[in-house]
């Protein structure tokens, strides 16, 4: 008998967004500025680093929990720059951040627990919760307070069926990064209803105007029921190496192990290397990746405040700005469609990511060389002088 499992037909349709429908173009070049990939290559050092790991037969299984001396290093990372003590044993090496959160929502989500998303949201997560059994719920923040933290609008979302919030800190997309304060109203939330907290940290290192980003686990009480998870996608470009990693409380690592050890096994041995390279390496190749960045946003957001029609904020992190087109009186979605349609500039509509993101688009200004990117801004300033 043919037919699916009810966690595939019973949960909602993922939609790729724009992305989905600029694929369906294939006789015009477009300009992609609506996938969060990075532009740069992998650094020399970590590619080096993976070929001399397979050179030494590092091609056999390793740990479940990854290898012991990229942990360590690990540890030593999440010391010096998150404030947080762990134990290496509290470290699971993970396919990207995506894994990471996959096994965490798995591991934790009963059928009928309810998890809470601060929106806009960054969609995955809510196909996870969903395969999980579990309901997401939306808590919407407020783009007039710059989409703040706001206990008061995530608490009465809160129900005896809340088991965690998910948090993205730095934000996709709005790319805020949460302060002290907002992320402590965030932790007393959770410690007040006995809450797990799942922190997607993955632009960590992407910090522009002397923000300073802040581990929710480093807070008092937080250690031990939050969920961190961390990758080396952006900040690296290491976006298809499927590398990443997550920490955990004592009392949750052997429940997160059963997941990742029955879907994956463990990581690629030899890639761990590379990683390796990556968290050991000179600081001064990830500054420079990241000025890099902080050059094509200031460019990105100084041309898009110059539209007919737009004001953006501009980002304290990640790769994307998130202006709000409220001044063109037209929806997100239309503005995104026209846009490809018409200028073939792909941006990601603000409603992708709740209701919350309404009049707003994504745009991604991590993932284009400098030329293109002018040339995206200049059909853009076209187009919304147009209108």
């Amino acid at each position: 008998m043919k037919h699916l499992a009810k966690r595939i037909t019973g949960t909602s349709k993922k939609s790729f967004g724009m992305y989905g429908r600029a694929a369906a173009i294939t006789d015009r070049e477009l300009i992609h500025m609506e996938l969060g990939r990075p532009h740069a290559d992998t650094p020399d050092h970590i590619k080096e680093a993976t070929i001399a790991a397979l050179r030494a037969g590092k091609v056999h299984y390793s740990s479940l929990s990854g290898e012991l001396h990229l942990r360590q290093a690990l540890r030593e990372k999440l010391a010096a720059k998150n404030a947080m003590d762990m134990d290496v044993d509290q470290i699971i090496v993970t396919n990207g951040l995506t894994h990471a959160s996959y096994a965490a929502i798995m591991a934790f989500i009963d059928e009928g627990d309810e998890a809470i998303l601060l929106e806009p949201y960054y969609p995955q997560h809510i196909g996870k919760i969903e395969l999980a059994g579990g309901k997401v719920v939306m808590a919407q923040l407020d783009a007039k307070n710059d989409f703040r933290i706001d206990p008061t609008l995530i608490e009465p979302k809160i129900t005896p069926r809340t088991k965690m919030i998910v948090l993205i800190n730095p934000c996709n997309p709005t790319g805020r990064v949460y302060s002290r304060e907002e992320l402590q109203g965030l932790a007393d939330l959770a410690i007040k209803h006995d809450l797990l907290v799942i922190s997607d940290e993955v632009y960590e290192d992407i910090l522009f105007g002397g923000a300073k980003h802040i581990s929710i686990a480093s807070l008092a009480g937080m250690a031990e029921r939050t969920v961190s998870m961390f990758a080396f996608t952006k900040s690296y470009a290491m976006d298809g190496w499927r590398i990443g990693y997550m920490t955990a409380p004592e009392w949750a690592i052997g429940g997160l192990l059963k997941i990742t050890a029955n879907d994956v096994t463990h990581v690629n041995t030899f890639i761990q290397d590379g990683a390796l390279a990556a968290v050991t390496g000179d600081p001064a190749v990830l500054a420079d990746l990241i000025a890099e960045d902080r050059e094509k946003r200031d460019i990105v957001v100084t041309r898009l405040n110059q539209m007919a029609g737009v004001t953006c904020a501009w980002p304290e992190g990640t790769i994307y700005a998130f202006p709000s087109i409220k001044g063109t009186g037209l929806g997100s979605q239309i503005v995104a469609e026209r846009l490809l349609d018409e200028t073939g500039v792909v941006v990601e509509a603000g409603s992708f990511y709740g209701a919350a993101g309404e009049g707003h688009i994504r745009v991604c200004f991590g993932s284009l060389s400098t030329p293109r990117i002018n040339e995206a801004m200049d059909r853009m300033q076209r187009f919304f002088g147009a209108l």
